[in-house]
């Protein structure tokens, strides 16, 4: 299954994740800081959707009240 997330509240402006039987297969993102971003994505991949959504869920970038793995995690969890 594939889902594509328009985030909010951060820098990034799209994500792509795509998923088989509740592994993440591949996470695309589009906007924000590239090379961290990259790096989240590349950590993901392979990890089980339900924890991966565990780690990221609640982490916030500065007075945001969100962030982009914040976000990440709402996007996977459209997959569950």
């Amino acid at each position: 299954m594939t889902v594509t997330y328009e985030p909010r509240g951060v820098c990034s402006r799209l994500m792509r994740i795509e998923e088989e039987n509740g592994i993440i297969k591949s996470v695309e993102v589009v906007g924000g800081c590239n090379g961290n971003l990259q790096g989240i994505s590349r950590l993901v991949e392979g990890m089980r959707v339900e924890d991966a959504i565990s780690r990221m869920e609640g982490i916030h970038c500065g007075s945001k009240g969100t962030s982009c793995p914040d976000q990440l995690a709402q996007a996977l969890k459209q997959l569950t």
